[in-house]
C-alpha cells in the first residue's frame, strides 16, 4: 500500500504518549518505520536504550531530550539524531502538548532500565 491516509493510521498508547503509526511492514514498508508522537504536557517517559538509529523531528511544542545523560531542548523545526545504543529520555516539561515525527528502521527495540525489552508495534507491526 503506497499511500497511508491519515484515517488509516494506527494509534498506540504507552507511558502516556500516543504513537500514530503510518509506515510499518503492515502498511507496506519494508525497511523504514515512521510515526507521529503526541506527548501531553507534563509527560516524562522512561529512559530507554534504542537498538536502531532514530531521527526525531519536533513539529509543535517543546521537548527535553536526554541523550546519554546530556539534556537538549528541542523547539519546532529541530531534529535529533539518536544513534543505536543511545540511552534516550523524552520529557515535555511544559504546559502545552508537543508533537514529533519519528523515523527509524524496522526492527527497532527499546530496553528499559530494568532490562525489559520492548518491540514497539508502531515500528514493527
Amino acid at each position: 500500500m503506497p499511500v497511508v491516509r491519515a484515517s488509516e493510521a494506527v494509534v498506540h498508547e504507552m507511558h502516556g504518549v500516543r504513537f500514530v503509526s503510518y509506515a510499518t511492514p503492515g502498511t507496506g514498508s519494508k525497511e523504514l518505520a515512521a510515526w507521529r508522537g503526541e506527548i501531553p504536557a507534563g509527560t516524562k517517559g522512561p529512559a530507554h536504550t534504542v537498538t536502531r538509529e532514530e531521527v526525531l523531528h519536533l513539529l509543535t511544542g517543546s521537548l527535553r531530550l536526554t541523550l546519554d545523560g546530556t539534556a537538549h531542548t528541542l523547539t519546532p523545526g529541530d531534529t535529533a539524531i539518536v544513534n543505536a545504543g543511545t540511552k534516550l529520555g523524552v520529557e515535555n516539561p511544559t504546559d502545552a502538548p508537543a508533537t514529533m515525527w519519528v523515523t527509524t528502521s524496522v526492527g527497532l527495540e527499546a530496553e528499559l532500565a530494568d532490562g525489559t525489552r520492548i518491540s514497539p508495534p508502531w515500528a514493527n507491526a
